[in-house]
């Protein structure tokens, strides 16, 4: 999944220098969501190793 958000955040960055437009606003509008999902795993994930006393 995280291959899909990198091919969306190139498609998306390529979109941004063409013009945000049809198919390329739609890249961009998945590129974004799909970061804020990661990020939020990414939190959800540091803060579950910390209760367990993991470390990074």
């Amino acid at each position: 999944m995280l291959s899909w958000s990198f091919a969306f955040l190139i498609l998306a960055i390529i979109a941004g220098v063409l013009g945000f437009t049809g198919i390329a606003g739609a890249a961009a509008s998945i590129a974004k969501i799909l970061f804020f999902i990661f990020l939020i795993l990414l939190i959800v994930s540091a803060v579950s190793r910390a209760l367990r006393g993991k470390t990074p």
